[in-house]
């Protein structure tokens, strides 16, 4: 598995990395291996802030939807558009082109609650 150095990981398997205090999230590549192949991804276009912890959109895959859990809290401001009609780049490219969100991060504070690499790759069994 081929993850970009100082990406974090939430324990529902979303990915961090972090530029200053603009955040570029998506969903790791064992997430999309669990998923399946990808047919839609659905996050609304009107929303304008993340909360740590909430849910802000959906991934469905050929057999099952699974939720997206924003892993810190900030304004939106970009969502990646390609997804809409190129969903499987969540599945083909997780941490390049398959971005979901990015985001303006209102507490840096809060990647001290998400893992590392080495104990992402420990949850996942790796």
């Amino acid at each position: 598995m081929n993850i970009p150095q100082g990406t974090k990981f939430s324990t529902d398997h979303e990915w961090v990395t972090v530029d200053g205090n603009i955040a570029t999230i998506g969903i790791s590549d064992f997430a999309q291996s669990e998923l399946g192949d990808i047919v839609f991804v659905d996050i609304d276009s009107d929303i304008a802030e993340l909360v740590f912890g909430e849910t802000f959109g959906s991934i469905e895959a050929v057999k099952t939807v699974s939720d997206l859990y924003a892993p810190l809290s900030g304004k939106v401001i970009e969502i990646n558009a390609a997804l809409e009609d190129e969903p499987e780049l969540v599945n083909s490219d997780p941490y390049g082109d398959g971005w979901l969100i990015k985001i303006e991060c209102s507490d840096l504070s809060q990647l001290d609650s998400l893992l590392s690499i080495e104990d992402y790759k420990k949850q996942i069994g790796e």
